[in-house]
């Protein structure tokens, strides 16, 4: 099935101003295109408004997530991978091209806790891989009603990793919701930037991404 391709441009600002604090509260953040287009195509119900943002200065890309969400589900028995895995968050996939072999995944929940992997065709995930710590900052703050996680990624560890092209990268932005069912077991809810047209919920595809543009 044929789908639109979406995109969104990513404003160029000056290098080294804009500050990363988890509360989204730089006035550059002004510069930004506000993107809310988000859907959950597997569920009737409409999902709770997402902002998301991106700027970039020729060293970093900027990224910063506003949803709206009054009941926040957070696994804090340890910082695992299962107990963010089990967690409200908001993630970013970037591939170099739609073989996706490799594609790189960024999972942050409300608490600012990043679990990064690499991964193959067919949900071949790597979790012994990391994304550079000195290349990435991750922050978070959480309000009655909204929660925002911001970061920065260094454009040198996108070009290290193939991922820029013609000032473009193919990215994924995506969002789980855990929600209580009738039994007080947490459930997610899947809520994507693009509708990859699958039966069930998956990310891990190719129809999954859209692209972000870097304006010069």
């Amino acid at each position: 099935m044929n789908h639109e391709v979406k995109d969104y441009k990513v404003n160029l600002i000056e290098k080294k101003q804009l500050i990363i604090t988890g509360k989204g509260d730089d006035n550059l953040w002004n510069n930004a295109m506000m993107l809310t287009d988000f859907c959950s195509p597997w569920d009737t119900e409409k999902p709770s408004k997402i902002t998301f943002r991106a700027l970039w200065d020729t060293e970093k890309l900027f990224f910063n997530f506003t949803v709206l969400d009054s009941s926040i589900h957070i696994e804090k028995q340890n910082d695992s991978i299962d107990s963010i895995n089990n967690s409200d968050r908001v993630e970013l996939f970037f591939r170099p091209d739609d073989s996706m072999n490799p594609y790189y995944c960024l999972e942050m929940d409300t608490d600012a806790r990043l679990m990064d992997f690499m991964a193959h065709p067919n949900k071949n995930l790597d979790f012994s891989w990391n994304w550079p710590k000195d290349d990435i900052v991750v922050k978070s703050s959480v309000k009655e009603d909204s929660f925002t996680v911001e970061g920065s990624i260094s454009i040198q560890s996108l070009n290290d990793f193939n991922l820029i092209k013609n000032n473009k990268i193919e990215t994924g932005i995506f969002r789980a919701k855990y929600s209580p069912d009738k039994s007080g077991n947490f459930e997610p809810t899947w809520i994507t930037w693009v509708n990859p047209n699958t039966e069930t919920p998956n990310f891990h595809i190719a129809s999954s991404f859209g692209i972000l543009i870097l304006k010069e």
